[in-house]
């Protein structure tokens, strides 16, 4: 019996670090995209995040990726952030229905 009880308790452990570990890690990212991009593209950023999540993911890990290759030379206006967010939004599809 106590034996289970102490893995229970090392499993709460865990997962308290594992979520700790994820909130640092988001507060890192978030950190890196205010340093990179102008309020305006970040205001965009967050709108995109509410409607499309995966797709503000996908942007922000590419932002970061060429953060990290130094192909981020100055801030990233929200002209930029538009062109960024054509190329990786996945395209519209024009449905027509035809009634016979």
């Amino acid at each position: 019996m106590a034996q289970m009880q102490q893995s229970q308790e090392a499993q709460l452990q865990q997962q308290a670090m594992m979520a700790e570990r994820q909130k640092q890690m988001e507060q890192a990212r978030l950190e890196v995209m205010r340093r990179i991009l102008t309020p305006e593209a970040r205001e965009r950023l967050a709108k995109v995040r509410m409607a499309y999540p995966d797709v503000a993911a996908a942007v922000e890990d590419q932002l970061i990726q060429l953060l990290q290759m130094g192909r981020i030379q100055d801030q990233i206006d929200d002209n930029t952030l538009k062109a960024i967010l054509r190329k990786v939004s996945p395209q519209k599809r024009d449905i027509k229905i035809e009634r016979v």
